[in-house]
C-alpha cells in the first residue's frame, strides 16, 4: 500500500503554535499575560472584523 505525503500537518502546527506562545509568555507575571492575552484577543477580533468587511465588499460587487 502506497502512503500519501501530507501536505499539511495540523498536529504540527499546532504544536509549533503553542511552543511559540510558550517562548512569548515564558517568565510573565499573571497580570503581563492576562494583559499578554487580552492584546492578542483584540487583534484577533479586529482582523476578524477586517474579513468580515472585505467579504461583504467582495459580495456586493459581485
Amino acid at each position: 500500500m502506497k502512503t500519501k505525503t501530507k501536505a499539511f500537518d495540523c498536529v504540527a502546527m499546532k504544536r509549533a503554535g503553542a511552543a511559540e506562545v510558550y517562548r512569548k509568555a515564558r517568565g510573565m507575571t499573571f497580570q503581563k499575560q492576562v494583559e499578554f492575552w487580552n492584546r492578542a484577543t483584540e487583534a484577533l477580533l479586529r482582523e476578524q472584523q477586517a474579513a468580515i468587511a472585505r467579504t461583504k465588499a467582495v459580495r456586493r460587487g459581485k
